[in-house]
């Protein structure tokens, strides 16, 4: 049954065992961090930070940090930031010295 999805079980350590995989981040130095221009509603650019494997908490720290330092508005969404307008400089900058491995991509 390799196809097969556990919908109940008794076991009380499954439990465990999937919020110590969830919550364990990976070093920043070892994630691959894209950044990426988009274009949203209304033809307006945003560039968009993809690829951070991090704790919700310390991504939504991240993003009040870039919005800060870029003076933009911005959100998390979807596992991605968001800043508004062409910032992909700043926020490279600004990420490697956090350590992340930052590259440019797209647009």
């Amino acid at each position: 049954m390799s196809n097969s999805k556990l919908v109940y079980s008794t076991d009380t350590t499954l439990s465990n065992l999937e919020e110590s995989v969830t919550t364990k981040s990976v070093r920043a130095s070892q994630q691959k961090v894209r950044l990426h221009l988009d274009r949203k509603g209304g033809g307006k650019i945003v560039t968009v930070v993809k690829g951070m494997k991090e704790p919700k908490e310390k991504i939504m720290e991240i993003t009040k940090e870039l919005k800060k330092k870029c003076g933009t508005g911005g959100s998390f969404k979807n596992g991605e930031i968001l800043i508004q307008g062409n910032q992909r400089p700043i926020i490279q900058k600004l990420l490697l010295k956090k350590g992340y491995d930052v590259k440019l991509s797209g647009g």
